[in-house]
């Protein structure tokens, strides 16, 4: 009978998800959405609250991912130029290595902005 009851639970908070992420419905709307299937509001805003700080926290760690390998990109691409420009000083070419500073620039900026 316990797993009946997890299964049960289960399916409410993934159907609440499904329709906070991808349904993009505001949490009032997932709460009155789950009290129309039966659920008491009170355990409706409860599984609200719970899917709105796991989706926060969620957020929060894939922006600081996106901060991190975006700042090892840009300081990769300036490495590179650098390195390249300095040994090229005497005269010859040299790498400036754009392709990596603004694709890391673009995703820790990314990431900055989806911190907060």
């Amino acid at each position: 009978m316990e797993q009946n009851e997890q299964e049960a639970v289960n399916q409410i908070y993934e159907y609440a998800a499904h329709l906070l992420v991808k349904e993009k419905k505001s949490p009032d709307e997932v709460i009155n959405f789950l009290v129309e299937k039966g659920l008491d509001e009170e355990s409706a805003r409860i599984i609200v609250d719970n899917l709105e700080n796991h989706i926060g926290d969620a957020k929060k760690k894939r922006a600081q991912k996106d901060m991190l390998y975006g700042a090892l990109w840009c300081i990769g691409g300036i490495v590179v130029t650098a390195v390249t420009y300095s040994s090229a000083s005497g005269g010859g070419k040299y790498v400036v290595a754009w392709g990596a500073i603004i694709f890391g620039a673009v995703q820790f900026f990314r990431g900055v902005a989806n911190a907060s």
